[in-house]
């Protein structure tokens, strides 16, 4: 089996077999899914070439599940926070989440004009499948976001159903996950080249314990022009045409982590979010939706049921420092893993996107002293 730190299952170059050097320490998948029980679940609908007959396609689109806790545990709660960097987008749930520092049940990630089938197929689901939901009355605000996929994909055509929201949902699992042109992510652009889904994660030591900050992303922004890898400005060393000329994209951001986080510390990891998004070159265009959630899987027990109080464990403020640097460095790779692993795609009207230039990338990493031989080809001796 590949190393999980540079393939995905399906055995797509990431980021780190590329040699772009990275800080932290990733968890044993480098991904989301390293935060103990959190799952991720997809559903990818290519179908169609040619010209865009609306209703028909071409569809380049999809959606993402991502369960904090799992299937079984989907009716817990957990403690989190949001921010927006630019809110020309959609994440439901978020005036709950202010409220209440609560995020309820499945996390759902699709194109633009599908969000709203994710949010109530999500609360249909609870529904079937959560005790919460089945004795009696009971509601939910979902949290589903959206970045818009309408160069690529037949997006009023409305092809996401409440089935393919279950599926996604049923089939999330945890371990290594698929990246690039995959769930939500399908018919996503990014830097001008094609984009979607992408993942990282990194550990955290304090107080003797090991922690996990995962990210995991939906991108979709960015021109050609401001992209940056490892440093070093990409406009002359990876030349293409721009499909829009503005920054019209988004990008979701979920971090997750198992650090006992209380909401307003959740609030403050989803701010860091943004400086892991600039890292590679983003200015948050007016176009460009940034919407960012912060979750912590941490005391399950005591958001269990009702309770006449609470007794749960949270760590200082003043200690979330190496966290902070944890969610910058996990988002820019996440970014980075969607450019490395993503292959060219034709959609509606034969609109063309092209993928990272990976053997130029690597040829630019190399001139500038920047390249960091992989670990494979670090522990043989080879490499240029």
């Amino acid at each position: 089996m590949a190393d999980p730190l540079l393939a995905t299952p399906a055995g797509k170059t990431r980021a780190r077999a590329l040699g772009i050097p990275f800080q932290g320490r990733p968890g044993p998948h480098n991904a989301i899914t390293d935060v103990p029980g959190l799952a991720v679940g997809y559903t990818t609908l290519i179908e169609g070439e040619g010209d865009l007959v609306v209703g028909e396609g071409p569809i380049r689109t999809g959606v993402t599940a991502i369960l904090p806790r799992g299937q079984a545990q989907a009716d817990v709660p957990c403690w989190a926070g949001h921010f927006s960097l630019n809110g020309n987008g959609e994440l439901t749930g978020s005036w709950w989440i202010e409220e209440a520092g609560l995020c309820d049940g499945p996390i759902t990630i699709t194109n633009t004009h599908s969000c709203g089938v994710a949010r109530d197929a999500t609360i249909e689901w609870m529904h079937a499948n959560s005790a919460q939901f089945q004795h009696g009355p009971a509601w939910g605000l979902p949290v589903a976001g959206e970045t818009y996929d309408g160069y690529l994909n037949d997006v009023n055509g409305f092809h996401v159903t409440k089935d393919h929201v279950f599926a996604a949902i049923d089939g999330a699992s945890v371990g290594p996950i698929e990246e690039g042109s995959v769930g939500g992510g399908t018919g996503m652009m990014l830097y001008g080249m094609k984009g979607g889904s992408g993942t990282a994660s990194r550990v955290v030591r304090h107080a003797d314990q090991d922690y996990t900050v995962g990210a995991f992303v939906q991108a979709n922004f960015g021109l050609r022009r401001d992209l940056v890898i490892a440093g070093i400005p990409m406009a002359a060393h990876l030349p293409g045409a721009d499909p829009y000329g503005e920054d019209r994209g988004s990008i979701i951001a979920v971090v997750a982590t198992d650090a006992p986080l209380l909401p307003h510390q959740c609030k403050r990891l989803a701010r860091r979010v943004s400086l892991g998004v600039g890292r590679s070159g983003s200015y948050s265009g007016h176009y460009s939706g940034d919407i960012f959630l912060a979750l912590s899987t941490a005391n399950a027990d005591a958001l269990r049921g009702s309770r006449e109080e609470w007794d749960l464990r949270a760590l200082p403020d003043a200690r979330l420092d190496p966290f902070f640097e944890a969610v910058v460095q996990a988002v820019d790779e996440a970014i980075l893993n969607v450019l490395a692993v993503s292959e060219p795609m034709t959609g509606i009207d034969g609109h063309v996107v092209e993928a990272l230039d990976r053997d130029r990338l690597v040829a630019t990493l190399q001139a500038q002293n920047r390249w960091v031989a992989p670990p494979g080809l670090r522990e043989s001796g080879a490499g240029a």
